[in-house]
């Protein structure tokens, strides 16, 4: 089923427009460099440094998971070489096929954007950005259907991990410092 899905995808779609437009495309999600570029972009803002953060741990933790250990455990040829796709590629990647880095990335960083305080124009942009990634990955047999899935799925889940796991630190650190400033202010009172 995943195979025929790509197939469906090229019949319905392939044009040469389309060919020339996903390779260069793709290539912004290629080791989540469009996602790293923006997390880093928030890091010089102090409005925005907490959600950039997050999402390099999210991504942090895509790769990890998802590109040092599970495509290395399922070891999935990719559909390009298994179905003997002539590849229109820029640069044909070498790794395994499942799950997606370029999903994973992509729905990380997009999740932990869609939790921020960003106005919903940024969170839709990213949205589609995102999507259009994960789409070009099918697009050109780079990834089976279910790898782009579960890639999404895990990227989602470590997002809200990041975020999560972020919050109650920030929370607890402004309680600490809260605490230390009243317990300074009754132990000064206390000494007078």
């Amino acid at each position: 089923m995943d195979a025929s899905i790509l197939y469906g995808i090229q019949d319905a779609l392939g044009s040469p427009a389309l060919d020339a437009f996903f390779p260069y495309f793709t290539m912004l999600g290629e080791a989540g460099a469009i996602w790293v570029a923006i997390a880093v972009g928030m890091l010089f803002s102090r409005k925005w440094r907490f959600w950039g953060i997050c999402i390099i741990v999210a991504l942090l933790l895509t790769l990890v998971v998802n590109e040092l250990c599970l495509k290395h455990l399922v070891e999935r040829i990719r559909p390009y070489i298994a179905l003997g796709f002539d590849s229109i590629m820029l640069d044909n990647p070498t790794s395994y096929s499942f799950p997606s880095g370029h999903a994973g990335c992509s729905f990380a960083a997009a999740t932990v954007i869609a939790l921020s305080p960003a106005k919903r124009y940024w969170k839709v942009v990213v949205w589609v950005l995102a999507l259009l990634i994960c789409f070009s990955r099918l697009y050109l047999f780079a990834h089976y259907p279910s790898d782009v899935l579960v890639g999404a799925i895990l990227g989602t889940i470590y997002a809200l991990i990041a975020v999560k796991v972020g919050l109650a630190i920030r929370k607890k650190r402004k309680g600490s410092a809260s605490g230390d400033a009243s317990g300074g202010a009754s132990g000064k009172h206390a000494a007078v």
